[in-house]
């Protein structure tokens, strides 16, 4: 019987060497404030250890879901530290909205900043370089890129379902039966719709989210097809059944609106991709009836 040849020593050694070297670091203990960064790192397969406001992430977002794992950290301006600083983690993630709780968390770990729709840059750039920040972070750059790539590609195939007749749209999330927020330039629909090549109705001014605040009655006269993006909130869909004004919006758009489910506007690529998917299976739908 022929036996197996026992590894030199130093063959051992070399090899156990390498070994080392090539393993991985380990996963950094991420947590965040904010559900744009947190939708991301779910979609890098790093999802964060912590977030604030789960329940309302998935109420909001929606989808790429958070893990059971994920702690809450309650509300977003008010995270509980005590439980942060028990989690123990090597990097908490905040937007620069919430820049004035950095003197109180950096006492728990290194606090990092990441900006999204800033004033006077290219949303879509600055979301792949968000994306790619995160990627290093999370210690997962391959990742990041795939995210990127994936992304572009996915928005691509769904443009070319679309028949490319399709009318203007004017997008729209209710903050109560009167008042909408209504989805231009520098916001993430608007980046989408761009690369899907579709008409966005609403040429007004909008703020560094990219929507303005208006009244129902300024959608009047816009020809265009409606866009409702859920949740509504407590009591409005009732009340639009109701109201005079919103039904004689809907007679005279371009077709029955189309009404999606939660998706953040203020979100990353992940929301990005969902929007795109979920508007084009829409407007899709409406041909094939």
């Amino acid at each position: 019987m022929i036996r197996p040849r026992r590894a030199l020593p130093w063959l051992a050694g070399l090899l156990a060497g390498l070994a080392v070297t090539a393993a991985p670091a380990a996963e950094p203990r991420l947590a965040t404030l904010d559900w744009s960064q947190a939708e991301t790192l779910v979609a890098l397969g790093a999802p964060p250890r912590a977030a604030a406001q789960v329940d309302a992430y998935h109420a909001w977002v929606d989808e790429p879901s958070l893990p059971e794992s994920t702690l809450d950290l309650g509300l977003r301006s008010q995270p509980n530290l005590e439980r942060l600083a028990d989690l123990a983690p090597d990097r908490i993630l905040i937007s620069p909205r919430f820049a004035n709780l950095t003197p109180r968390l950096e006492r728990i770990a290194p606090v990092e900043a990441l900006a999204l729709f800033s004033p006077g840059r290219d949303t879509w750039t600055e979301i792949h370089e968000f994306t790619r920040t995160l990627g290093e972070l999370a210690r997962r750059p391959e990742a990041a890129t795939r995210l990127i790539e994936e992304t572009e590609a996915r928005i691509d195939s769904l443009r070319e379902r679309l028949d490319g007749d399709e009318p203007p749209l004017v997008i729209v999330q209710f903050m109560d039966s009167r008042h909408v927020r209504v989805f231009g330039a520098s916001g993430l629909f608007q980046a989408v719709l761009d690369r899907l090549d579709l008409d966005n109705a609403w040429t007004g001014n909008t703020n560094a989210w990219g929507f303005s605040l208006v009244g129902i009655e300024a959608l009047a006269g816009l020809d265009a097809r409606l866009v409702v993006v859920e949740p509504y909130p407590a009591g409005v869909r009732e009340a639009l059944d109701d109201s005079g004004l919103w039904r004689h919006l809907v007679e005279t758009s371009r077709g029955a609106p189309i009404v999606l489910p939660p998706i953040w506007s203020f979100g990353a690529l992940p929301s990005a991709s969902r929007f795109a998917e979920l508007l084009v299976t829409a407007l899709e739908n409406d041909d094939a009836v």
